[in-house]
């Protein structure tokens, strides 16, 4: 197999996680996804990306749990489990880890997500409109 063509293989890999980083994805998916047997995967995706299919999908899901505490309310076993960890210990552990606080301490660090509610667009246009406005009805004469 070329280095062109495995580095493709494995970037296919790197997507599905991208993409799927909730589900309980593992590195057999990974490696089915790469067509490569889950050993002969794990040392190309570390020799090339520089870590393991593990450490790269368990970056992302903290990646987008450090982004949903910024910018939700929900509490943080909630955002655990959407982010598709199962383990809320582990997952404070983790994330500490990685970010230098807690997940707790981490969103206090931010504004409160209210700050971060986008009005509807419906509501903007509907609140955008002149009110009580007709077609020339500011005063020209016909």
């Amino acid at each position: 197999m070329s280095l062109i063509h495995t580095h493709r293989h494995l970037q296919r890999a790197r997507d599905l996680a991208d993409a799927r980083y909730a589900e309980p994805l593992d590195v057999a998916d990974l490696a089915h996804a790469a067509g490569l047997s889950p050993a002969h995967f794990s040392r190309e995706f570390r020799r090339v990306f520089g870590e393991s299919p593990h450490a790269y999908l368990l970056t992302r899901r903290l990646e987008r749990a450090a982004a949903l505490l910024r910018t939700t309310d929900w509490p943080v076993a909630r955002v655990c489990m959407h982010v598709g960890l199962t383990s809320v210990g582990s997952f404070t552990t983790s994330f500490t880890r990685m970010f230098g606080t807690s997940p707790t301490h981490y969103r206090a660090s931010f504004p409160p997500a209210s700050t971060w509610a986008l009005v509807p667009a419906c509501v903007l246009h509907q609140r955008g409109r002149p009110q009580n406005r007709t077609f020339r009805e500011d005063g020209a004469r016909t």
